[in-house]
């Protein structure tokens, strides 16, 4: 999570007006114009055949639904916080996966299939959660952030293999998208996040599995 070079102070008003234009934004809309450019552009697109076609199209699916519901995670924790270092971090990590966003978006577009038609459900309880873990301290916030990051890291490699062998344009956007999830963790762990018991680990990964396999289908 990379420090804004002129991070800004936000009222509640601001913060209540700007999480409803990134809710509004993230389930219904596009998230904010982003800088960094879509990974996969100027890729060929593969030759699959409707199955595997399919089926990337479904793991896309499932990565979108995932940036849903970081979008949340990372809004609820920076909406308790009381430390403006931190919400500004958070904020920061928040335009990173509105890139994902976009870019899983795309890429499910260009797989002739749609995201997931939860994604108000996965963001309305990701935004419970991170409204949680905020409530409980900075350093347990991001405990929270590094755990979630670390998971999210292994599911992406777990994509990267069950992608059909020759769809390098998704499996450009997950190597780029893993990279900076690593980085959220590192730089989470670095600002002193703690780390979370066992049984927090394992709820959170039982979580994750349920919307890995509702929004595959839906």
């Amino acid at each position: 999570m990379k420090t804004p070079s002129t991070p800004r102070t936000y009222s509640r008003q601001d913060d209540l007006c700007l999480g409803i234009d990134q809710m509004m934004r993230t389930v219904f809309g596009k998230p904010a114009a982003t800088t960094r450019p879509y990974p996969a552009k100027g890729l060929v697109e593969p030759t699959l055949t409707a199955t595997e076609r399919k089926h990337a199209a479904s793991l896309m699916r499932v990565n979108h639904a995932g940036e849903v519901a970081a979008q949340a995670l990372y809004q609820g924790q920076r909406l308790m916080s009381q430390n403006q270092d931190l919400q500004a971090k958070l904020q920061n990590a928040a335009i990173e996966e509105g890139e994902h966003l976009q870019w899983c978006a795309t890429r499910v577009t260009e797989l002739d299939s749609h995201t997931s038609y939860l994604n108000p459900v996965w963001y309305a309880g990701s935004l419970l959660i991170g409204m949680a873990a905020g409530l409980v301290g900075d350093n347990w916030s991001l405990g929270f952030v590094a755990e979630t990051e670390q998971q999210v890291v292994k599911h992406l490699e777990n994509q990267l293999r069950e992608l059909p062998q020759n769809d390098q344009k998704s499996a450009e956007v997950l190597r780029q998208m893993q990279l900076d999830e690593a980085q959220h963790r590192d730089d989470a762990i670095s600002s002193g996040a703690v780390i979370l018991p066992g049984w927090i680990k394992k709820l959170m990964g039982l979580s994750a599995a349920v919307m890995v396999k509702t929004a595959y289908w839906i």
